[in-house]
C-alpha cells in the first residue's frame, strides 16, 4: 500500500496540475477547452469525463501493453478509448441529459483528444498499470483545472451566474452594471486561455526551463 502511494507515484498526480500541465505547458486539448467553457457546469462535466477516460484507458492499455503488436497499437488504443467514451456518453445521457445536450459532439471528440492519446503512447505503453492509472487521472485533473478556471470567469463576467445561479446582485445592474457579452464568445476563451498560460509560465519559469 505504501509503495502504491509513494512520492514517485504521487508526482504522477501532482505534476500535471502545474509543472507539466497538459494545457498550460504542453498546449494540448485546446479545442475542447475553448468550446465547452461558456458555463461552469458543462466544463466541470467535461473535465470529469476526460479524467475518467484518460485514467481508465491508461489502465487498460498498460494491462495489455505486452500483448499489443506494435503495428496495430494505435488501432487498439483508439478502440479502448472509443468504448470508454461511448460508456461515458451513455451515462451522461442517463443522469445529466441537459448537460449532455450542451456538450453535444464534444464528448465524442474525447476520442481524438491529444491528451488521451499522448498519455497512452508516452506512458501507459511502457509503465505498470497503477502508475499509468495515476498518470491518466493526474493529466485529466490538470486538464479539467484549466477548463474550470476559464469557465468560472466566462460565466461570471459574461452571464453574471455560476452553475446557472445568479451571483451578481440585482442592485449592481440597477446601478448600471452590464454583463460583458464578449466573455461568452469564442475569442474571449482564447484570450483567457492565453492569459492563463502566460501567468503559469511566468510563475513556473524555473520548472519549465529545467524540463527544456
Amino acid at each position: 500500500m505504501k509503495e502504491s502511494f509513494s512520492a514517485k507515484n504521487m508526482k504522477l498526480l501532482s505534476r500535471p496540475l502545474s509543472a507539466d500541465n497538459p494545457i498550460a505547458v504542453q498546449v494540448l486539448g485546446i479545442c475542447s477547452a475553448l468550446a465547452v467553457t461558456v458555463k461552469l457546469q458543462p466544463a466541470l462535466v467535461m473535465a470529469i469525463s476526460v479524467t475518467v477516460v484518460t485514467g481508465f484507458s491508461n489502465l487498460i492499455i498498460s494491462l495489455m501493453r505486452n500483448t499489443i503488436p506494435p503495428r496495430i497499437r494505435i488501432i487498439v488504443q483508439l478502440t479502448v478509448i472509443s468504448v470508454l467514451v461511448i460508456l461515458v456518453d451513455q451515462v451522461l445521457k442517463a443522469v445529466a441529459y441537459e448537460v449532455s445536450k450542451q456538450l453535444s459532439v464534444f464528448v465524442g471528440l474525447i476520442i481524438t483528444n491529444c491528451i488521451v492519446m499522448g498519455r497512452l503512447e508516452a506512458f501507459a505503453m511502457t509503465n505498470k498499470p497503477w502508475p499509468s492509472f495515476l498518470d491518466g487521472i493526474g493529466n485529466g485533473i490538470g486538464y479539467g483545472l484549466i477548463l474550470v478556471i476559464v469557465a468560472f470567469f466566462r460565466e461570471l463576467l459574461g452571464s453574471g451566474t455560476l452553475f446557472g445561479m445568479q451571483v451578481i446582485p440585482a442592485e449592481f445592474y440597477e446601478a448600471g452594471y452590464a454583463n460583458n457579452g464578449l466573455f461568452i464568445l469564442p475569442p474571449m476563451a482564447l484570450i483567457l486561455l492565453g492569459i492563463l498560460i502566460w501567468i503559469h509560465r511566468s510563475v513556473n519559469r524555473d520548472l519549465i526551463e529545467k524540463q527544456a
